[in-house]
């Protein structure tokens, strides 16, 4: 199955947060917070102006991203959870050098 966002909506597929601390000490799932990084899995085609013409979105599928921490809804498709967002839930896009 594929999930095809509509309009300025994003699907982002949270980054896996490590295991352990920086002393390492282990963290139990029931004390980790959710990432607030992910990875676009795919975006909608972007909203129609006044005029009926399309603006298409900043980010692309594979753009690693930062997001506010309660932003989007949790949907599970085929076992994986996802989040689907408006792309102005995405605060930024990190780029390598």
């Amino acid at each position: 199955m594929k999930l095809r966002p509509l309009h300025d909506r994003v699907v982002v597929r949270r980054v896996k947060e490590e295991e352990k601390s920086k002393g390492g000490i282990i963290i139990p799932d029931t004390a980790k917070e959710k990432p607030q990084e992910g990875v676009v899995v795919a975006v909608g085609a972007g909203l129609l102006d006044d005029n009926g013409k399309r603006i298409p979105l900043d980010v692309k599928a594979k753009d690693r991203v930062l997001f506010g921490k309660w932003s989007g809804t949790e949907v599970t498709v085929e076992g994986e959870e996802l989040l689907i967002m408006k792309e102005s839930d995405i605060m930024g896009v990190l780029e390598s050098k």
